[in-house]
């Protein structure tokens, strides 16, 4: 992994697109109201984050990029100094995914989009078997695709596919997805997911890395930590990014935006990698795709 920018000191992933991706990255989800965002983004910023992760159903998008906006002239940064990736939502799948990317992109006003994702493999509004959910997931493909060549949307992804989904997607698309953005920790390896990821080309990365919280106190976890002397959120998120798997960790807590940040200053031995790995028992903490047509 090499760094991305003399700004930032973050090691970064390659995307399919040529571009370096930060594998460490600010998730949103939950943060709303201008200040609780701007306090937030300010300080992520100070930490040394330089991608911020949101999507239409955060209701964030505005003060996310408002926030931006006003901060980064204050750190010596530019737009182009970091990495923004918002989701169209599940109730504009289909027909109405061109307005609904619009939207995020107005809403955000930052002038591009550096990664805009497919949120969820379903509609909003139907049930998960409805046999309408392929061909609107197609139609907000094809909508991205033209996004993107406009360059609105610098590169786009998927969250929460499946691999039957993902494989559907590879048959069918112009442009292939730069990323897949999908829940995994310890409990939650996607080994069938990550390979298929791996066989396309498409970046693997994860959301929910501390299990909505329930992994920080989980013994496993708590010994590798105390061996390690660093955090249980530092282990989950370093037991991803160890294995090139770029990470989201969201907070609202200063401190704990800057603890997030210090994943690269120790290494998890192949004994600890191993123990945490061995917990995979495929337990999902967020909402579950496989049932969606």
């Amino acid at each position: 992994m090499s760094s991305s920018s003399s700004s930032s000191s973050t090691p970064s992933v390659l995307l399919n697109t040529g571009v370096q991706m930060p594998i460490l990255g600010f998730g949103t989800y939950k943060l709303v109201g201008p200040g609780d965002v701007f306090q937030a983004v300010d300080a992520a910023l100070v930490a040394g984050y330089r991608a911020f992760d949101s999507a239409a159903v955060y209701r964030n998008e505005a003060d996310v990029g408002r926030a931006l906006k006003e901060l980064l002239p204050n750190h010596g940064l530019t737009r182009e100094d970091v990495f923004i990736t918002s989701k169209l939502g599940p109730k504009d799948q289909g027909e109405r995914a061109m307005e609904g990317a619009l939207h995020s992109l107005s809403q955000l006003d930052l002038g591009y989009i550096d990664l805009y994702l497919i949120h969820w493999p379903g509609t909003q509004g139907l049930v998960v078997a409805d046999q309408h959910n392929p061909g609107n997931r197609a139609q907000s493909w094809a909508s991205l695709e033209q996004l993107h060549a406009q360059g609105k949307l610098r590169a786009i992804g998927v969250s929460n596919y499946t691999p039957a989904h993902m494989r559907e997607l590879m048959q069918s698309c112009k442009i292939p997805p730069a990323l897949l953005q999908v829940e995994f920790h310890p409990q939650l390896g996607q080994t069938e997911l990550r390979s298929v990821c791996e066989e396309y080309g498409v970046c693997f990365q994860a959301y929910s890395s501390l299990g909505k919280g329930e992994l920080l106190t989980d013994p496993v976890v708590t010994e590798v930590a105390k061996n390690c002397e660093c955090t249980t959120a530092q282990v989950l998120l370093r037991w991803a990014v160890q294995q090139g798997v770029p990470v989201l960790p969201k907070s609202s807590n200063p401190d704990r935006i800057k603890d997030n940040a210090k994943i690269f200053d120790f290494k998890l031995s192949d004994t600890d990698m191993d123990k945490l790995s061995a917990m995979d028992c495929g337990h999902k903490y967020c909402w579950d795709p496989s049932q969606v047509v």
